[in-house]
């Protein structure tokens, strides 16, 4: 896990540094570097903590409140490529045929209904690239629980196998 912590940190870092640059001196670029370094990190988070779930050799309330967190971080990664995306083409997502007006909000609710393809339709991708990037999510929540249940049988069945010898 160490060898995650020096990279989370200095994306965080660009971050939190290109976030207070866009709030004081407003401006699209500091914005999109902020969102692409957040989602970096997101993602970054979510390989280190795959990879702790993928190693467990038996079931733990903490494998599961990884998997859930993981979940949410996926949501969290997808929420901030989206803001990467509207922000390099505004008006790339609506709601209920208008153009988004509060943006982050209604992107991150689109991005955890996509995530659990729910899909109800208020909030769209409206630009070809967008509806892609949402069509991924959409997949990725399928793989992610699939692969999750199954690693997690696994490793229960391990745990109960050694149990029982």
């Amino acid at each position: 896990m160490r060898r995650w912590l020096w990279p989370s940190v200095l994306l965080m870092g660009v971050a939190l540094i290109f976030g207070l640059a866009g709030t004081f001196f407003p401006n699209r670029i500091l914005l999109t570097i902020k969102w692409a370094s957040l989602a970096a990190f997101f993602g970054l988070a979510v390989v280190g903590l795959f990879s702790y779930l993928r190693n467990a050799r038996s079931v733990f309330r903490e494998h599961l409140y990884t998997a859930i967190s993981i979940y949410l971080l996926l949501g969290m990664l997808w929420f901030a490529l989206y803001c990467v995306i509207d922000l390099i083409s505004p008006g790339s997502f609506g709601s209920s045929g208008n153009v988004l007006t509060n943006h982050q909000s209604e992107l991150l609710y689109f991005s955890l209904v996509t995530l659990s393809t729910v899909g109800y339709g208020d909030v769209v991708a409206l630009q070809p690239e967008a509806r892609m990037v949402a069509a991924l999510e959409g997949m990725a929540g399928v793989l992610y629980v699939a692969i999750t249940v199954a690693l997690l049988i696994n490793a229960y069945r391990r745990q109960d196998s050694s149990s029982s010898e």
